[in-house]
């Protein structure tokens, strides 16, 4: 077990942003994701029984009222696999928290839809489909398609893609790719690095380090990790199988294709060396998750061996 635990466990995240003793960390978060935009003074955690229940994987939810210079409101969420439809889900829960805000009995007054800007913060700690986004942090206002002008900043979604993120720990020059560097490899870390740097660091390393669990807390945070890696080990074995099967359909066809044009053996090492990298690509992501080199070789297909020398 790493020194420090795993914030994408339902347990870790929970604990990191989810709890008023927590709180300032979240607080720094939201500061640093939006800087120069807003300043989160205090926040307060709507009550639990109104969040979805995670028991289907549907990802670990915040749902939280900020004070802010303004006063806004955030909806913090985890997703660690792909379902289908995320995004629209994403929309859909900003919407529901505008209409609970609406005062339905004062709809004949002109402040009878006024209500506090929704932010929704999605970390996505998987590799998002094509049809998603392509980069680490998709950010969407309401804007005119034209001048791309923001119109309102009622609705605000950010999309964290955690696998898209590559800068290594040296490279990190804001607050905000700190935060990011820390939570993605925390599992691995062996000592929490900027803490000289920002104090919240600091905080950050006492919540986060497994030596100070009691006994109970250790006992929810392992089994919440179990959980969250038999799914990350079954979620690759089952995209490795569908692309080797893809593969297979596309060497058939390859093959085909080059006794007709007689370029059959270079498409066959082109498709090697692509499936080769994407294995390797798969056993990093899951290596960076926590995995065991046994629970690696068997969602990326690679032999144990290779996947000791990625580490």
């Amino acid at each position: 077990m790493g020194k420090y635990i795993n914030p994408f466990t339902d347990w870790g995240f929970k604990r990191l942003f989810g709890q008023e003793f927590s709180k300032p960390l979240l607080i720094s978060f939201l500061n640093d994701l939006l800087v120069d935009e807003l300043h989160v003074k205090d926040l307060t955690f709507r009550d639990k029984e109104l969040l979805p229940p995670t028991k289907d994987q549907r990802g670990i939810i915040c749902d939280v009222y900020c004070e802010t210079d303004t006063g806004d409101r955030f909806i913090v969420e985890m997703q660690n696999r792909w379902q289908p439809n995320f995004l629209d889900r994403s929309i859909c829960y900003a919407c529901r928290s505008i209409l609970d805000q609406v005062d339905k009995g004062r709809a004949e007054r002109e402040d009878a839809y006024k209500f506090l800007p929704v932010y929704t913060i999605c970390f996505m700690n998987y590799m998002p489909h094509t049809d998603e986004v392509s980069k680490f942090r998709t950010d969407i206002v309401l804007a005119d398609k034209d001048t791309k002008a923001q119109v309102s900043n009622k609705l605000r979604f950010i999309y964290l893609a955690l696998p898209l993120f590559e800068k290594k720990a040296e490279e990190c020059v804001t607050d905000f790719e700190k935060w990011i560097y820390v939570l993605k490899h925390m599992e691995a870390l062996s000592r929490m690095p900027f803490t000289a740097q920002k104090e919240i660091f600091k905080q950050l390393e006492d919540y986060a380090d497994s030596h100070r669990l009691t006994k109970k807390e250790w006992e929810a945070y392992e089994n919440s990790l179990w959980v969250v890696r038999d799914n990350m080990a079954c979620m690759a074995a089952a995209e490795r199988e569908a692309r080797e099967k893809g593969h297979a359909e596309g060497h058939a066809e390859g093959r085909a294709e080059g006794m007709k044009q007689g370029r059959a053996e270079g498409r066959a090492e082109g498709r090697a060396e692509g499936r080769a990298e994407e294995k390797k690509a798969i056993a990093r992501n899951l290596l960076a998750m926590g995995l065991t080199i046994e629970q690696v070789a068997q969602g990326s297909g690679l032999p144990i061996e290779e996947v000791k020398g990625l580490q």
